[in-house]
C-alpha cells in the first residue's frame, strides 16, 4: 500500500477523480491538497483533503510531499 499525494490548483476534477479512484481500488492510502482556493468536490469517501494553507500549512504540506511514496500535481 503507498501513499499517493494529489496536489491540485487547478485543471479536469474529472481526470483526478479517476486517479484517486484507481489508487482506493489498488488500496493505496490517497490524500489531496488544494492550493491556491482550489476546489475539487465528489471525491470518494477515505481521501483526505486538505486546503492550504487554511487547513495545512506550507510547511505541514512539505512534510507531506516528501513522506508520500508518490506524488501528482494537477
Amino acid at each position: 500500500m503507498a501513499a499517493v499525494l494529489h496536489l491540485f490548483k487547478g485543471g479536469d476534477p474529472d481526470l483526478v477523480r479517476a486517479a484517486v479512484e484507481r489508487a482506493l481500488g489498488v488500496g493505496d492510502q490517497v490524500a489531496v491538497a488544494l492550493l491556491h482556493g482550489a476546489a475539487l468536490s465528489m471525491l470518494p469517501v477515505g481521501v483526505r483533503v486538505q486546503r492550504v494553507p487554511d487547513e495545512l500549512s506550507w510547511d505541514a504540506l512539505l512534510e507531506q510531499i516528501f513522506a508520500a511514496d508518490q506524488v501528482v500535481t494537477w
